[in-house]
């Protein structure tokens, strides 16, 4: 093998063999990181945890509410800038994906008193929504983006020589190319939003804690391998969702 195929075999050595690691002690009868018998133990108590329910459906809820948002207006988003050809709109768009999430949290922390002050709000699952499609619209916007780069313009012009408005042009020629593209955002948009942590536990309110919030409490307490089992199911099941969003990207 040629050394830079043994460097790319080293670096997905070290970000997957944890989390391959993480996966068989989640099977561990024991409580520590030393194996004793193959058991289901903790799944068991994964899901007869009330606790871990009521935080699951919360995230679940806020992911599907924010990535219908978040996917909705970053496809119009995408498809005026793809229109206009704003290209320092465009780039602006990063900004949101390089700024850490502690400011991104702090800033919308913010902006939520400066607004309750004068409507009366207390935060809650609807702040953590409105926070999930601030951060996930850039997602979107670039994954549709990219879609609409290899789209042809002349298609949609020729439904207009043709009679079609520009809602129609949209609708029946423009929108089925993009659906792919639209499918793959609004995945990796749900992805990002379960697994936010930070800026999800500066908005949050009393009742509206979310799953990463409770294992991050449950981690800080010690040991526990109910953890290990919810995050192999999360590191399963998101990255099933990863393949296809890069699947659906391709098609």
């Amino acid at each position: 093998m040629r050394p830079l195929t043994w460097f790319a075999v080293g670096i997905y050595a070290f970000l997957h063999v944890p989390l391959l690691i993480l996966c068989a002690f989640s099977f561990n009868s024991s409580r520590f990181t030393i194996w004793e018998e193959f058991s289901l133990e903790w799944y068991r108590q994964m899901f007869t945890d009330a606790q871990l329910g009521e935080a699951a459906l919360n995230s679940l809820l806020i992911a599907a509410a924010s990535t219908v948002l978040a996917t909705v207006i970053g496809t119009l988003c995408s498809y005026g800038l793809w229109k206009k050809q704003a290209k320092w709109l465009s780039g602006s768009l990063y900004l949101s994906l390089v700024t850490p999430e502690i400011i991104s949290g702090i800033s919308l922390l913010a902006f939520f008193q400066w607004a309750f002050r004068h409507w009366q709000f207390q935060l809650g699952m609807h702040t953590v929504i409105l926070a999930h499609v601030a951060f996930s619209i850039s997602y979107v916007v670039l994954v549709v983006m990219a879609r609409l780069r290899t789209a042809e313009p002349a298609l949609e012009e020729a439904a207009l020589d043709l009679g079609a408005n520009e809602w129609q042009a949209f609708w029946l020629v423009t929108l089925p190319m993009l659906r792919p593209g639209i499918m793959a955002a609004a995945l990796l948009a749900f992805t990002v939003s379960f697994d936010d942590y930070v800026i999800t536990s500066l908005v949050a309110g009393v009742d509206s804690e979310t799953l990463p919030m409770v294992l991050y409490a449950m981690a800080r307490r010690g040991a526990n391998p109910v953890v290990s089992a919810i995050s192999a199911l999360i590191f399963v099941g998101f990255g099933a969702l990863i393949l296809i969003s890069e699947r659906l990207q391709k098609t």
